[in-house]
């Protein structure tokens, strides 16, 4: 008699169907609207006393995006990752009603949040065009060339441009401003993923070995090297160290998910200290975020006031546990940077470190369900491309908070979906496109056993 593990599995019985999880995904989708609107009505009634007029409105617009981007995905993905899709309307939302009340608190500087939501819904329009057109990811592989090129050409662009708040980072064109940065990212991990797809057994098995570690050939890791350093040199040229440090971060994890060699995060660390340092003395720019790190209330001893890392980190300690509420705090005391990447104190101190954690949370579920698609893929480029684009979100994370915590020396990078910045909510909205286009790849049931 046969034992049941030796029956043929189409012998067994039809196969059990998987899950498509897109209900699931709908009843998320719909919670994290209705937290968003929570959000926004509670800054109305702690600074108002009322429910502002235009909740209804908010509510309609955010819910309008949020669930004609679960249609697509419910039409065209169906076995899609079903935490993706809220976890990103979740972050938005909150990122818009963070910039709502730091509106209220600049009267003169007021209508970021509508301008926000404004460019979140571009980014829901790209989301809904990604999925619908990028049908298999593994043809962005044929224009992995062309994409660093263009990427290039992005970076490049700025430096004819003034700088903005010491940095030569943003293209502007009379009321319109965008930082064409936060799409090379996307570019240049397409390329990343696409190069070392295909050299990853010359990279990890050949080469000469220097003490412990295997380098492998300079004609395979040398054209890659080449692009690496040309992104970063325009980019320190452009004083964008927060950049650098994302692309070069960027490098070396998918250069360690192609080779599975844990020296080239020893080499990688090395090399980005010896950076930061050399740039740190280098540029005046960067060396003042780094004095600030350093002493944050250097500037108070010095008579001069508290400068912004002082300053958020006295809201950090003034929310506490559980925080003043939504609307309550003063962050905005931060200065010009309060909505973007020093919006975090003002999460801090309104939240407290409650919301603090699970801000976090949300984003580390983000990228975990991105590297959990990448090793679900079975072709390396897809595999590699996952998980650098769940990288990009983990460390540009890491950098930002690093900074407002006073952890490492503040860059000047925008948290991902929260903070404000047309760019980057956009840029942000097709990466979880693309993570949820290959999510559905990954998931996808295998097909029947012909008998």
């Amino acid at each position: 008699m046969a034992t049941p593990s030796a029956v043929p599995r189409s012998a067994a019985g039809p196969s059990r169907p998987v899950p498509t999880r897109r209900t699931t995904e709908l009843v998320l989708v719909v919670g994290a609207v209705l937290i968003a609107v929570y959000g926004y009505v509670e800054v109305g009634v702690n600074l108002d006393g009322q429910v502002p007029a235009d909740a209804a409105e908010y509510g309609a617009a955010l819910g309008v995006l949020a669930l004609a981007a679960h249609g697509v995905v419910r039409w065209r993905a169906r076995y899609a990752d079903p935490l993706l899709l809220p976890i990103a309307v979740l972050l938005n939302g909150i990122g818009l009603v963070v910039i709502y009340r730091l509106d209220r608190a600049t009267p003169g500087r007021a209508g970021a949040a509508s301008t926000q939501l404004l460019w979140s819904a571009l980014g829901v329009a790209l989301f809904i065009a990604v999925v619908l057109l990028v049908r298999d990811h593994r043809r962005l592989q044929r224009y992995a060339y062309i994409g660093a090129l263009l990427a290039l050409v992005l970076l490049v662009l700025p430096i004819f441009f003034p700088p903005v708040y010491g940095s030569r980072i943003w293209i502007v064109i009379g009321p319109l401003s965008f930082q064409p940065g936060e799409f090379a990212k996307i570019l240049l991990a397409v390329f990343f993923a696409a190069y070392l797809a295909v050299h990853r057994d010359a990279l990890a098995l050949t080469g000469r070995r220097v003490w412990r570690l295997q380098l492998p050939p300079g004609r395979v890791l040398g054209p890659v090297l080449l692009i690496w350093a040309a992104f970063v040199g325009v980019l320190v040229l452009e004083t964008d160290l927060g950049t650098s440090l994302l692309f070069f971060g960027l490098f070396v994890v998918m250069l360690y998910v192609a080779t599975a060699r844990t020296g080239w995060i020893a080499i990688g660390l090395g090399l980005a200290a010896v950076g930061a340092v050399a740039v740190g003395w280098l540029s005046p720019h960067v060396h003042s975020r780094v004095t600030d790190w350093l002493d944050p209330l250097g500037s108070i001893a010095a008579g001069r006031g508290a400068n912004q890392i002082a300053q958020s980190l006295f809201a950090f300690a003034w929310g506490g546990e559980l925080g003043t509420g939504l609307g309550n705090g003063h962050s905005v005391l931060i200065g010009f940077a309060a909505k973007s990447d020093f919006i975090l104190a003002t999460i801090g101190e309104e939240l407290g470190l409650t919301g603090l954690v699970a801000v976090f949370l949300l984003y580390a579920v983000l990228v975990s369900r991105g590297f959990r698609t990448g090793i679900a893929l079975r072709d390396p480029f897809g595999r590699l491309l996952a998980i650098g684009l769940a990288a990009i979100v983990g460390l540009q994370v890491f950098v930002v908070a690093g900074g407002v915590l006073a952890l490492i020396p503040l860059t000047g990078m925008t948290m991902p979906f929260i903070a404000q910045g047309g760019s980057s909510v956009v840029t942000n909205w097709i990466i979880v496109a693309l993570l949820v286009r290959m999510s559905d790849t990954a998931r996808q049931p295998a097909p029947e056993e012909v008998r």
